[in-house]
């Protein structure tokens, strides 16, 4: 098997295949990211004169055919080859001979793979946040679409006080507005150059790591050589954690969204063409799509605890352990986007049920309007909490006025056009376009 460390030994076949795991697999979704830092790096040690100007000339040109390759999906880890940096410098090898031996130099695998990461992450991070804006935008249209179909709000599952569809829909949004603001920090902490650490304990080469982190769109460095390694683990649960709350957002929804499209609620339903059916009992339709939302955001939810379970107990240092990061952090990103995608298409294909308030099961519900009116007339609130629910218990209870409800936040002052203001600010503060610009330079584009 091709090696980046070989020494000249065969390693047994069988600890060959348990060590390199599913490496090859995985790394194909960092092919762009290690391509992207090798040409950073190799740029700087032309810079420190480790490379030649006419080298880099080469080397350049060679790396950018090789990442239109892997964006176009045709870049392949060949079989006997151990992971995608081996494959990176054997491809410039075979093509360029000894000079695609040059790239390695002041580099081990240990920051090349952490660069690849980051790199990786901040991409997706950046498409998640895309999702999230399109199911929040479907939320905030379909609360003003439906901002005076009146809902039971409900405590305890017990029936409370009027809501609306509107209100309900801009919850969920508003939440995700707070959880851009939570990935926004770990956004923040995962744009921070680790290439340069080396295998933890930096380098005698003479490196510019303030320059590859300028070629590569990052904010800052992970300055200490030692924290750049102990932070493997530490970012990706960053970012899982991140990415689990949008999940427990979107996951809430869901159990909303199956409850309420359930016959004993019946305030929601889901065109047919949503739905799938039972092989027995052929009058069912059943919201699956929701299930499965809610299964896909638990099992979200878990993943910062499982990176944890893998490091939390790694002294500092580099250890092989951190190798199994990848099989729980980079399938991640595909599985929200997923569940965002079909949550946002679910929403906008909803219907949901007018006219609730007028069953006499919600009744009950207005036994707050009916004590603030008395209050208007100058009845105390706690006499006339008493005369209400003494109205309710003999059965002669009934809402004599009118809803009216102003303050912010309420049924009838959704403040959407706040709300919406808060999640532009956050998406715009992440500058995507720092990031997009350096790789687009570094590509020639």
């Amino acid at each position: 098997m091709n090696k980046l460390w070989d020494k000249g030994f065969e390693v047994d076949g069988k600890i060959a295949a348990f060590t390199v795991g599913k490496d090859r697999e995985l790394d194909l979704s960092l092919a762009c990211s290690d391509i992207l830092g090798t040409m950073a790096h190799i740029t700087m040690l032309e810079s420190k004169g480790l490379l030649a100007p006419d080298e880099l000339a080469v080397l350049l040109p060679e790396l950018r055919k090789m990442y239109l390759e892997a964006s176009q999906g045709r870049f392949v880890i060949e079989p006997d080859v151990e992971d995608v940096h081996s494959q990176v410098e054997l491809s410039l090898t075979r093509s360029l001979g000894d000079l695609g031996k040059k790239i390695h130099t002041g580099r081990s695998r240990n920051d090349q793979v952490a660069v690849d990461l980051r790199l990786f992450a901040r991409k997706r991070m950046e498409a998640v946040a895309g999702k999230v804006k399109d199911l929040f935008e479907t939320l905030q249209k379909r609360s003003e679409e439906c901002k005076d179909i009146l809902m039971p709000g409900y405590t305890h599952l017990q029936v409370a006080m009027p809501s609306s569809f509107g209100l309900w829909f801009g919850a969920y949004a508003e939440s995700l507005a707070d959880d851009l603001t939570v990935m926004k920090g770990a956004w923040d902490v995962n744009n921070r150059n680790p290439l340069g650490s080396a295998a933890g304990y930096g380098s005698s080469a003479p490196l510019d790591r303030k320059m590859t982190a300028r070629l590569l769109g990052f904010d800052d460095l992970d300055y200490n050589s030692v924290y750049a390694q102990m932070g493997r683990g530490k970012v990706e649960r960053i970012i899982a954690f991140a990415c689990s709350c949008v999940a427990e957002t979107v996951g809430r929804l869901a159990m909303d969204c199956c409850l309420f499209n359930s016959q004993n609620f019946a305030f929601i339903t889901l065109p047919d063409s949503l739905t799938t059916g039972s092989s027995i009992m052929p009058h069912k339709k059943n919201p699956d799509v929701f299930e499965l939302i809610r299964a896909h955001c638990n099992r979200l939810q878990g993943l910062p605890n499982d990176i944890r379970l893998v490091t939390g107990n790694l002294p500092s240092g580099y250890f092989r352990d951190m190798q199994l990061l990848k099989e729980l952090f980079v399938p991640m990103f595909d599985e929200l986007a997923d569940v965002l995608d079909i949550t946002s298409y679910a929403i906008a294909n909803m219907r949901v049920k007018e006219n609730l308030m007028e069953d006499s099961r919600y009744k009950a519900a207005f036994s707050v309007e009916e004590a603030n009116r008395l209050v208007g007339e100058g009845i105390p609130f706690r006499d006339a909490y008493r005369r209400v629910a003494d109205e309710i218990r003999d059965g002669s209870f009934r809402f004599r006025g009118k809803l009216h409800h102003t303050h912010e936040g309420s049924i009838g002052n959704l403040c959407n056009a706040e709300i919406a203001r808060r999640m532009e600010s956050v998406l715009s503060s992440f500058n995507f376009s720092k990031a997009a610009m350096a790789e687009k330079a570094l590509l020639g584009d």
